[in-house]
């Protein structure tokens, strides 16, 4: 039997009803409307991603303890971009998360497990939290290709489907989720992004005449600043931190040789540039 967990959060209770339609005072429907969330990062992005995606594919092990999590951000398959995150990473990203009221944490067992909160917190239907969980792994898709990175979580009818499911979050009052971006050259299809992490970068000084086209690569400089050049980051810093160990190292070694590492094989002192 699965051992009981016990919330060590206080999470925000469900609204016990959403207004059906946009008619009404303004001010009855902000009381319905959640509050704005900053905009994550891309490590807190991840983590949220895999919170939601392994409560639907591995409920047996769902929440996660911080080495499922860690594990789940760094696998190499279903992830745009590849990540190296290390265990305090990904617990700075929770307790990012927990303060958003998107994650929390339980007890049981012998360690911490986490879940999100990301339905109740942005009050959105399951079929669209599904969608969000896609797109936040994977990078920008097609409803196409949603459809088919979906099917473990949820099997949509058809593209149409999805499409419909895109658009309310796009319309969504409180503040769009997602935002279709320019068609590339050639593509049938245009792709969806989700906006947790923020806006996409938007060209500036575009006449119209080059403006479609100068959009579609403006989409394309998003994904890259909101995901690819993080991770770049992350493995910068991880190497500079092997480097690091590998001078006091090689520093160690020389010291108990007696060797000055400052000199090369010569014996003479290296130029320094």
């Amino acid at each position: 039997m699965a051992p009981a967990y016990t919330r060590r959060v206080t999470e925000p209770a469900a609204s016990s009803s959403l207004p059906a339609t946009a008619s009404g005072s303004t001010a009855a429907l902000q009381t319905h409307l959640p509050a704005p969330l900053p905009a994550l990062s891309p490590t807190e992005t991840r983590v949220l991603g895999v919170l939601a995606e392994k409560q639907r594919t591995v409920p047996d092990s769902y929440p996660l303890t911080l080495n499922a999590l860690v594990a789940g951000c760094n696998q190499k398959t279903s992830r745009n971009p590849l990540m190296e995150l290390g265990d305090t990473e990904v617990q700075a990203a929770l307790d990012s998360l927990k303060r958003y009221t998107l994650a929390s944490e339980s007890s049981g067992g012998r360690v911490s497990r986490y879940e999100h909160n990301l339905e109740r917190r942005l009050r959105i239907p399951s079929q669209s939290a599904i969608l969000l969980t896609v797109l936040m792994l994977r990078g920008p898709q097609t409803p196409g290709e949603l459809r088919i990175a979906c099917e473990r979580m949820h099997s949509f009818a058809d593209i149409s489907s999805v499409e419909a499911f895109l658009d309310e979050l796009a319309a969504r009052p409180a503040g769009a989720l997602v935002v279709k971006l320019a068609r590339l050259p050639g593509a049938r299809e245009s792709r969806w992004m989700h906006l947790l992490g923020g806006a996409p970068i938007e060209p500036s000084g575009v006449d119209a005449a080059s403006g479609a086209t100068s959009g579609m690569w403006a989409g394309g400089a998003a994904e890259a600043s909101l995901g690819e050049v993080a991770a770049l980051k992350l493995n910068v810093m991880r190497l500079e931190a092997e480097l690091a160990q590998l001078k006091a190292l090689t520093t160690r070694i020389c010291s108990e040789l007696g060797i000055d590492p400052q000199t090369d094989s010569r014996g003479e002192r290296a130029a320094s540039d």
